[in-house]
């Protein structure tokens, strides 16, 4: 079995559990996946309608469509690791120039080790204890944070809105 092969019998397992995917988000989304592991460069819509199967405005439109990433992500998680599991919180700083974008500002990055402009995303993974590995489970933007709340503060309350 190919790679791709492989991960689209794995999503496809996930989303036949999942309620509300119809068939053409069904297929949408594991040509995107498939796509996702051949891509190189930017994940953007341009480059997503050149190497993939549909064009461009097909991909807009089914992003603009509501799918529980960390739902599938959760399942994964279930279904590959074991019990002994703790959560792991990661932020991250990506760098953005101009003013225009939603959630841009000064931001603290950690491999620099100051204050620089871009975007903050906070990161949530599961960590496997027993077998040594961590699988993604949800990434937010850091967008309208108050100042008296922190980044661990912020982001929980965010994710428990979910």
């Amino acid at each position: 079995m190919t790679c791709t092969t492989k991960t689209r019998a794995l999503a496809y397992s996930i989303i036949q559990q999942m309620n509300g995917i119809g068939v053409w988000q069904r297929d949408f989304l594991l040509n995107l996946f498939d796509l996702w592991l051949c891509l190189h460069g930017r994940y953007n819509f341009t480059h997503l309608g050149r190497y993939g199967e549909k064009n461009e405005s097909t991909y807009r439109q089914n992003f603009a469509k509501p799918f529980d990433f960390y739902l599938l992500n959760f399942r994964l998680v279930q279904q590959h690791l074991s019990n002994d599991l703790i959560v792991a919180f990661d932020p991250s700083y990506i760098t953005k120039s101009g003013k225009c974008t939603d959630g841009v500002g000064p931001f603290y990055s950690g491999s620099v080790g100051k204050v620089k402009w871009g975007m903050e995303a906070s990161g949530l993974a599961a960590v496997d204890l027993q077998n040594k590995v961590a699988m993604h489970l949800d990434m937010v933007h850091t967008v309208d944070r108050h100042e008296d709340e922190t980044l661990l503060q912020w982001s929980v309350a965010d994710w428990v809105k979910k």
